[in-house]
C-alpha cells in the first residue's frame, strides 16, 4: 500500500513524467496510487496499434508486488469498436458483462464477478491508442475513481506528447548536424564521382540501410556508387544499381519529378527490393549452392521489417543532375521525413553541380593551356630535352607560364621560358603573343637579346596592361664537343647548370621586365657546357614554393638539383616539380620547367644541323 495522498502521488507522477524517456517508465507511479484508492482491487492497462492489434497488457492486483505483463501482437478484431476519438472516454462496465472477444482484460477480472470495471480509453498518437482501467467493488466511490483515472491519463498523454516532441527535436538536431556534415564532406571534393560516393557514404547508416547514387547522362542514368550497412549486401546493391532494368526504368521515369517518392509493399512487386517468398527461396538456393560470393536479394535481409525505398531527384540550377535511392529495412518510425530528404538532395545536387562546373572549367582551361604550350619538343642525338608543367591555382584560371624549344638555322637550339603577370584570359592572350613572337624570331636566327627587345617593342605598341619576365638561352655545338650557352634574361629567375661532376652553378643574367619601358636592350652572357651538363630553366612558381616555416624552395633547390646528377632530362624535370609541390605549404603559382641535357658531339664532327625528330612535351 502507498501512504501518500492522491494529490501528492499525482504531483510525484508529474515529476516522473517530466523525466521519463518512455511512457512505460510511469507504470509504478500510476498503478500503485490507483491501487491504493479505496475499493480498487486491480489496475490494468493496454496498448494498441491500429484499431485492433494488442501490443501488450499490464496488470497489478491488490496484495501483489509483481505486475502481470503480457507482451503480444495479436489481433482482437472486436476491440476496434473501443478505439477512442481525440478525447479520452471513461466507461463503467459490470465485470460479468465483459466479452472476452473484445476485452482481453476480462481474463484478469474473473476473480471479481460482482465488481465493476471502470476504464478510460484514450489516443496516444496517430498509430494507436491505449486504455487504463480499474476493477472496483461496491464500496468504491466510482466518481472519485473516474476522476483519478482521468487525471492519470492526462499525465500519461502529456508524457507521451513530451517524449515525441523531444524525440522530434533530437531528430531535428541530428538531421541538421547530418546535413551540415554532409555539406562539408561533399563540398570538400570537386571530383564529380567522389562527391557522389560521399553522398552514399554519409547517408548510410544514419539515414538509410542502403543507398544508390546515379548521375544523369544524355543516354540515361549512370550508376556511380552504392553503400549498404550489411557487407554481404554491398555487391548485390551495386549490381542492382548497374544492371537492374526495373530500377533503370523507374529512374528514367522519375528524372523530372521533384518530390521524393516512397515505395513499399505491392509497389515493389517485380523489383529486387520486393519482400517475396521467391526472394527468400532464391537466397536459400544461393546459400545451398555454397556460393559465398553470390549476390543475395536485398529484401532477404529485411530482418522482419518490410523493405521501403525512396527516390530523390537531384536538381540544381533548373536541371536534373542525378538521383539518390535509399533502401530502408527498419521500423516506420525510423524512416526520414520527406523534408529532410529534399534538403539532403538539394545539398547533394548543388555539390554535384559545382563539381560538374569545375570539371567543365578544368577541361576548358587545360585545353587552352595546351594551346599555349608546345605539343612537342625537338630532339637530336646532341641534346636531351624535357619539360614539366604543374597548375598551382585550385580555381584553375589559366596561368601565364610558358616555355618552348626552337631549332635554329645554324644547328643551335634556343630555349625560352617566361611568366606573364597574373592569370585569366588576358594573361593567356599575352602568353600566346609572347611565346609565338619569340619562337618566330628565334627560328629566323635572331639573337636572344634582339628577340627580347623586339618582343618588348611589340608589347608596348599593343599597350599591354601586364608585364612579363622571360629568359632565352641558345645551345650552339662546338668543334671540341662542348656547347656554347648564350643566355639573355628580362627580369626572369636565373637558369641553373648542373655539371657532370655534380656541382650546380647559377647563370648570371640581368635585364628589365618586358612591357614596362620603350627601347630597352638586353645583354647576353656566354659560357661553355660539357657533355652530360644540364641546363635548367624555370619560373618562379618553383623557387617561391614555401614550407610552413616560411622557407622557400629556392634555398634548397641547388642541393635537390645536385642529387639528380646522372638522370635524364625527363626525370629531372618531373622530380623537381613534384619535390616543390610536396614542399609547398602555401602559394599557388604555376610551376614550369624546361630541362636540356647536352649529350655532346665527338671532336671534329660535322656541326651542320642534325636531322630532328619530335617528342611529346610535358603538359
Amino acid at each position: 500500500m502507498v501512504d501518500d495522498t492522491w494529490s501528492s502521488a499525482l504531483h510525484r507522477l508529474w515529476q516522473a513524467a517530466s523525466r521519463a524517456e518512455e511512457v512505460s517508465a510511469l507504470a509504478d507511479d500510476v498503478y500503485a496510487p490507483l491501487l491504493a484508492t479505496p475499493g480498487v482491487h486491480l489496475v490494468v492497462g493496454t496498448r494498441w496499434e491500429d484499431p485492433q492489434i494488442l501490443r501488450y497488457m499490464r496488470a497489478l492486483r491488490a496484495g501483489s508486488d509483481s505486475p502481470v505483463i503480457t507482451a503480444t501482437a495479436r489481433s482482437v478484431p472486436e476491440a476496434a469498436v473501443r478505439e477512442p476519438g481525440d478525447e479520452p472516454v471513461v466507461t463503467r462496465i459490470p465485470v460479468a458483462g465483459l466479452d472476452d472477444a473484445g476485452w482481453p482484460e476480462a481474463e484478469l477480472l474473473r476473480r471479481m464477478p460482482e465488481a465493476t470495471f471502470v476504464v478510460c480509453t484514450f489516443r496516444l498518437d496517430h498509430r494507436g491508442w491505449a486504455s487504463l482501467g480499474v476493477g472496483v467493488d461496491a464500496s468504491a466511490d466510482v466518481a472519485a475513481v473516474e476522476g483519478r483515472l482521468a487525471q492519470a491519463v492526462d499525465v500519461i498523454v502529456a508524457c507521451h506528447t513530451g517524449i515525441i516532441q523531444r524525440g522530434r527535436e533530437a531528430r531535428r538536431g541530428a538531421d541538421d548536424a547530418l546535413l551540415a556534415e554532409a555539406s562539408l564532406q561533399m563540398d570538400s571534393s570537386l571530383d564529380v564521382e567522389e562527391t557522389l560516393r560521399r553522398v552514399a557514404r554519409i547517408a548510410v547508416p544514419a539515414v538509410a540501410d542502403g543507398a544508390l547514387v546515379h548521375l544523369l547522362r544524355s543516354e540515361g542514368p549512370e550508376f556511380v556508387s552504392a553503400t549498404h550497412v550489411a557487407v554481404q549486401q554491398q555487391r548485390a546493391l551495386e549490381e542492382i544499381g548497374r544492371e537492374n532494368p526495373w530500377l533503370a526504368a523507374l529512374l528514367a521515369r522519375r528524372s523530372e519529378d521533384e518530390d521524393t517518392v516512397f515505395l513499399s509493399g505491392p509497389e515493389l512487386d517485380g523489383s529486387p527490393f520486393a519482400d517475396t517468398a521467391e526472394a527468400t527461396e532464391a537466397t536459400e538456393a544461393t546459400e545451398a549452392d555454397g556460393d559465398g560470393d553470390g549476390a543475395r536479394p536485398v529484401a532477404a535481409e529485411a530482418d522482419r521489417h518490410s523493405t521501403v525505398i525512396s527516390i530523390s531527384t537531384l536538381r540544381a540550377r533548373g536541371r536534373v543532375v542525378g538521383s539518390i535511392t535509399f533502401v530502408y529495412q527498419r521500423p516506420e518510425a525510423r524512416l526520414p521525413g520527406s523534408a529532410f530528404l529534399r534538403s539532403l538532395a538539394t545539398r547533394a545536387a548543388l555539390s554535384i553541380d559545382n563539381a560538374l562546373l569545375y570539371e567543365l572549367r578544368r577541361h576548358a582551361v587545360l585545353s587552352l593551356q595546351e594551346h599555349l604550350l608546345p605539343s612537342q619538343l625537338p630532339v637530336t642525338d646532341q641534346w636531351d630535352l624535357s619539360a614539366s608543367y604543374e597548375v598551382g591555382d585550385p580555381m584553375l584560371d589559366v596561368g601565364g607560364d610558358f616555355y618552348d624549344a626552337v631549332p635554329r638555322p645554324d644547328g643551335s637550339i634556343a630555349l625560352l621560358i617566361g611568366d606573364v603577370c597574373g592569370r585569366g584570359a588576358e594573361a593567356a592572350a599575352l602568353t600566346g603573343l609572347a611565346r609565338h613572337t619569340l619562337r618566330t624570331l628565334l627560328e629566323q636566327g635572331t639573337d636572344p637579346g634582339t628577340a627580347l627587345s623586339r618582343l618588348n617593342r611589340a608589347l608596348r605598341q599593343e599597350r599591354a596592361s601586364r608585364f612579363l619576365t622571360a629568359v632565352v638561352a641558345t645551345l650552339a655545338p662546338q668543334a671540341d664537343g662542348t656547347a656554347l650557352l648564350t643566355t639573355c634574361s628580362a627580369g626572369h629567375p636565373s637558369p641553373l647548370v648542373l655539371r657532370s661532376d655534380g656541382t650546380v652553378s647559377e647563370v648570371l643574367t640581368g635585364g628589365l621586365l618586358l612591357g614596362v619601358l620603350d627601347d630597352v636592350s638586353y645583354e647576353s652572357h656566354e659560357e661553355r657546357i660539357g657533355p652530360d651538363d644540364t641546363v635548367v630553366l624555370f619560373t618562379d612558381g618553383l623557387t617561391e614554393s614555401r614550407e610552413a616555416g616560411g622557407a622557400f624552395f629556392e634555398s634548397i633547390l641547388p642541393v635537390r638539383l645536385a642529387a639528380l646528377r646522372g638522370f635524364d632530362a625527363a626525370h629531372i624535370a618531373e622530380s623537381l616539380t613534384q619535390q616543390a609541390k610536396a614542399y609547398r605549404a602555401s602559394g599557388q603559382d604555376d610551376i614550369a620547367l624546361l630541362v636540356a641535357r647536352w649529350t655532346g658531339v665527338p671532336p671534329g664532327a660535322d656541326l651542320l644541323p642534325h636531322p630532328l625528330q619530335l617528342v611529346k612535351a610535358a603538359r
